[in-house]
């Protein structure tokens, strides 16, 4: 499950990333054209890419600690949403996914099973 997590991370990490880059296009021809906000726009896509990158580590430590992992990716998906909204379309969702598979894999350990052996006399 941790696995999936992982993956799923990664995914939405490089989803953000995008999505942040899209935002500073958007916001950088807003600028080039005196549109009012673009500037905010700009601000908002450099705090998205932030937050992917956060999320990004976030996924990278979901094999390690993963309920660190899953607080990283649950921050980074809500504040990515904050932040440039129907960009992170994609992004998010996986995010929160993948905190989730993350927090709810953090018990799977194997168990270890010893056999003892008796000798008869």
């Amino acid at each position: 499950m941790r696995t999936g997590a992982l993956v799923l991370g990664i995914i939405a990490g490089i989803a953000g990333l995008i999505s942040a880059v899209l935002a500073l296009m958007i916001g950088g021809i807003g600028g080039a054209f005196e549109a009012e906000g673009a500037g905010q726009v700009v601000g908002l896509g450099w705090a998205a890419l932030a937050f992917s990158l956060l999320g990004l580590v976030g996924a990278a430590l979901s094999l390690a600690k993963p309920v660190l992992a899953s607080a990283i990716m649950l921050v980074a998906g809500v504040a990515i949403l904050i932040s440039i909204s129907l960009f992170a379309v994609i992004a998010t969702p996986l995010f929160l996914i993948a905190a989730l598979l993350t927090f709810l894999g953090r018990n799977t350990r194997q168990e270890e099973i010893s056999v003892q052996t008796t000798t008869r006399e």
